[in-house]
C-alpha cells in the first residue's frame, strides 16, 4: 500500500513540473449578452477591433478576462485614446466575472474626429496590463476581425 502511495506522490509531483502550456487565457466581448468577440491563446497577441456604431447608447458592453479559469483580482478595465492618453478608468470588485458599461459611457469620451478608443485590461494577475480591443465609434458592422 506504502508503495503505491509513494509512487502516486511522485507523479503528482512529475507532472506539476509539465513543460505544457498552461493555457485557457483569454477573454470575451458581450454586446447585450451576446458574444461579439473574443480570443484566446495566441489569438491575443493580435488586437482586434470592435465596431459600436449600430449599438444604442443604453446597450451593454461587458468584458469577461479568464486567466486560466479564475477570474482576476482587483481587475481595471482602462479606455484609451489614439495618443494612448487615459480617457477613464473602471475598478471592479473581485466577485463575478462580467466587467460592464454602457456604450453611452465609451460615446461620451470620444474627442475632436477620433472615433477609436483603446480598451485595456489590468489586473493583479497582469499588473502590466494587455490591450483587448480597439473600439470603433464610426464605422459600419458590430464585430470585425
Amino acid at each position: 500500500m506504502f508503495k503505491k502511495l509513494a509512487c502516486l506522490v511522485f507523479c503528482a509531483l512529475l507532472f506539476s513540473f509539465s513543460t505544457a502550456p498552461a493555457g485557457g487565457e483569454g477573454f470575451q466581448v458581450f454586446l447585450n449578452n451576446k458574444v461579439v468577440l473574443q480570443q484566446f491563446g495566441n489569438e491575443m497577441k493580435t488586437v482586434k477591433t470592435l465596431n459600436l456604431d449600430q449599438a444604442a447608447p443604453g446597450d451593454q458592453l461587458a468584458i469577461v478576462y479568464h486567466h486560466c479559469g479564475k477570474t482576476g483580482k482587483d481587475r481595471v478595465l482602462t479606455i484609451k485614446d489614439e495618443k494612448n492618453t487615459t480617457l477613464k478608468k473602471w475598478n471592479f470588485k473581485d466577485e463575478g466575472t462580467r466587467m460592464t458599461c454602457e456604450v453611452r459611457d465609451l460615446l461620451g469620451l470620444q474627442s475632436g474626429n477620433s472615433h477609436v478608443l483603446r480598451l485595456y485590461y489590468a489586473s493583479s494577475e497582469l499588473p502590466e496590463g494587455r490591450e483587448l480591443v480597439d473600439i470603433n465609434t464610426g464605422t459600419k458592422g458590430v464585430a470585425k476581425k
